[in-house]
């Protein structure tokens, strides 16, 4: 393949788009630069000892954990671009002020500040791109904002590390500055959005309290679903390095080339594995298939342990490529579901739910994970890929029972509500 070929699967489709794939990247420049300096610089710059960057880094978390819900309904209120933009102007202030917090207090606020604003933007972004294009280009146009997010990510990365090698107080606060910035001007790109015009709803509609989400058993059933499978991320930030490095010979530098492999994966791959998950027979696939390369990924991460050498290196590379195809699969039936299934008006509180019981697994992945597959002695590793072989199982129900029950204001909005109807 040509590189300007190769260039052209790289760029989004003109129009919106593009626009907001390019916004998501330059974002994502500051906030990678952000968070491979930023606990150099609560330390050694604003003076918080590791105790109070832990706790405040744990309720900045659960702030996201309890904000979900109530912000998604507040988004839902101001309408996907305002929420956008208040959250990205928020996050832009916090980052600025932080220079000048010394006190604890001071630095929780920011912290706290800085994740409800990120939720309510995260919620504001998704309404609009479901608002403002067609619903068979929203999860590709969500497949580039990814692709452009992990590609900003990579070089604010690059950033933070040269920041970090100049070692001086001075260049760590010029990069919350900079940082700051790139969210302010995000904030100036989204205000200046087109106005998305959201489906109206029929006049004899019955109002609906938004909080009536929570009696959506067909949704909520599928949220328990998506947030038990996507704690694999896990397994990529949290228990494969543990396990690699007690458990394998490989040498320690291969971590860090095995996250840059998932990180080019993923900008490679993300867009082509988005294609056939606009439908919901698309999405059950991709529900299946993660399921199933998630639980494939447990017993060859065991194998890996009993390698050595060169073989170990290799084995580890498979597991990565399944953990990965497993996170390329459930991000395109993730943006599907949160896309289409949510009635227009209630996006916000409907995505909200889903972050709200992703949450809560994620809260208990981490220890129960490690648990199992670290302190077991690696036998654990069979208990995880049951645990995704159940969910691949579960896929086919949970869907159909979300496709069958209609939404809370009675009305079924993706377009095909029997997943095993073959639309592609």
């Amino acid at each position: 393949m040509s590189a300007g070929r190769f260039a052209e699967k790289l760029l989004p489709p003109p129009g919106l788009p593009r626009t907001i794939a390019f916004q998501s990247g330059m974002n994502a420049v500051g906030s990678g630069a952000f968070l491979t300096a930023g606990m150099v610089f609560f330390v050694h710059v604003l003076g918080m000892t590791p105790v109070q960057v832990g706790i405040g880094l744990s309720v900045a978390g659960l702030t996201g954990l309890a904000g979900a819900l109530p912000l998604g309904m507040v988004a839902d209120r101001l309408g996907g671009r305002a929420a956008w933009a208040i959250g990205a102007v928020t996050g832009a202030v916090s980052l600025a002020v932080l220079p000048f917090v010394h006190a604890f207090a001071g630095f929780l606020a920011v912290l706290v500040g800085s994740a409800a604003a990120d939720t309510l933007a995260g919620a504001g972004r998704t309404i609009h791109t479901s608002d403002a294009i067609a619903a068979e280009g929203r999860v590709r146009a969500m497949a580039f904002v990814r692709t452009y997010l992990n590609i900003g990510l990579s070089v604010g990365t690059g950033l933070g590390a040269l920041v970090l090698a100049a070692n001086g107080a001075e260049a760590l606060i010029a990069l919350i500055y900079f940082a700051a910035a790139l969210k302010l001007v995000n904030a100036v790109v989204v205000s200046r959005l087109p106005v998305a015009v959201r489906p109206g709803t029929a006049a004899d509609a019955p109002k609906v309290s938004r909080l009536a989400v929570l009696t959506d058993r067909g949704y909520l059933g599928y949220a328990v679903l998506a947030g038990v499978l996507l704690v694999h991320a896990y397994l990529m930030t949290e228990v494969l390095p543990l396990w690699i490095i007690t458990r394998t010979d490989a040498p320690k530098p291969v971590l860090g080339l095995l996250f840059a492999l998932n990180t080019a994966l993923v900008i490679l791959l993300q867009v082509p594995a988005s294609r056939g998950s606009e439908s919901m027979p698309g999405t059950l696939r991709r529900l299946r298939l993660g399921g199933l390369t998630a639980a494939l990924a447990c017993p060859v991460a065991l194998v890996s342990g009993l390698t050595s050498g060169w073989l170990t290196v290799a084995v580890l590379v498979l597991v990565i490529v399944l953990v990965t195809a497993t996170e390329l699969g459930l991000s395109a039936a993730e943006w599907y579901v949160q896309t289409n299934v949510p009635p227009p008006a209630m996006r916000g509180a409907y995505i909200g739910l889903g972050q709200l019981v992703g949450s809560v697994s994620g809260t208990l992945a981490p220890a129960g994970l490690t648990l199992l597959a670290i302190q077991t002695g690696g036998w654990g590793w069979w208990v995880i890929a049951a645990i995704f072989l159940g969910c691949t199982i579960a896929a086919g129900p949970v869907v159909g029972l979300m496709c069958r029950t209609p939404r809370v204001d009675g009305v079924q909005h993706h377009e095909q509500a029997n997943p095993a109807v073959q639309t592609h």
